[in-house]
């Protein structure tokens, strides 16, 4: 009897020339690299992946990693340095931030003093406890300030699992959607999954990133297999996000 196997569908394999628009990678700022060495490494396995181009994105939250442009830039260009010293010149780097929606982001939303994706896409994000109280009025104040607010990982936020049509308020004012890559699997829980179907389903997820810590989170990007229906539903999503932020 003859089998026919079929080819296996990698997320990996739509990666050529990936941008990466949330990621952890600078060191010693956030929950993310702790130091230059394992930086390079993280970068090193991402180029591997496809990856052209990464936005660093640490965590800006008052109370655990309360950073600003100068810590970010200096992480940023100790970074670099290494990158040359290395001869790592294949990938490009950019500093950015995930911004915490709280009293502290008020704050710099409104002096106008936020370090953005590209243009004026901000990457936002909220407790995994409970939404801003304000939610969208915070939202409203951003965009009213021409800024494109981008919720890092909406499937992750448990508390709308029971209300999944809520997101869709927030995608009408304006609000884009960031898919994590490993939301495709149970790494956050089987509720995280079904959401991230949801979410694919309904075409609410604007752009996908890796939103790597360390190098776990790499080594099970790089076994993700994806159904028909789902390499199709990402093979668009990843084409939005490298045309909307790869640097021309």
């Amino acid at each position: 009897m003859l089998y026919i196997f079929k080819k296996k569908q990698f997320l990996k394999d739509l990666l050529e020339n990936f941008v990466d628009i949330h990621c952890h990678i600078l060191p010693g700022i956030d929950d993310g690299a702790k130091s230059i060495e394992e930086s390079l490494l993280l970068i090193k396995k991402m180029q591997a992946l496809g990856f052209k181009q990464c936005i660093a994105t640490p965590h800006i939250m008052s109370d655990f990693y309360p950073n600003t442009e100068v810590t970010i830039g200096n992480a940023y260009q100790n970074l670099i340095t290494e990158l040359r010293k290395n001869k790592l010149n294949h990938i490009i780097i950019n500093p950015a931030a995930e911004y915490m929606m709280d009293a502290h982001f008020e704050t710099l939303v409104t002096q106008n003093n936020l370090f953005p994706l590209k243009e004026n896409y901000v990457l936002v994000e909220m407790s995994y406890f409970q939404p801003p109280i304000h939610l969208e009025e915070t939202l409203h104040k951003l965009i009213l300030k021409n800024y494109i607010p981008v919720l890092a990982h909406p499937e992750r936020y448990t508390f709308y699992h029971a209300r999944k049509t809520y997101l869709k308020t927030l995608k009408n004012m304006g609000c884009k959607f960031q898919l994590n890559m490993l939301s495709l699997t149970e790494h956050y829980g089987k509720s995280t999954k079904t959401m991230t179907q949801y979410l694919l389903e309904e075409q609410l997820i604007d752009f996908v990133a890796s939103d790597i810590h360390h190098e776990n989170h790499i080594e099970q990007i790089h076994n993700i297999v994806l159904d028909k229906k789902e390499k199709q539903q990402l093979s668009k999503i990843i084409e939005t996000t490298k045309n909307t932020f790869l640097l021309s």
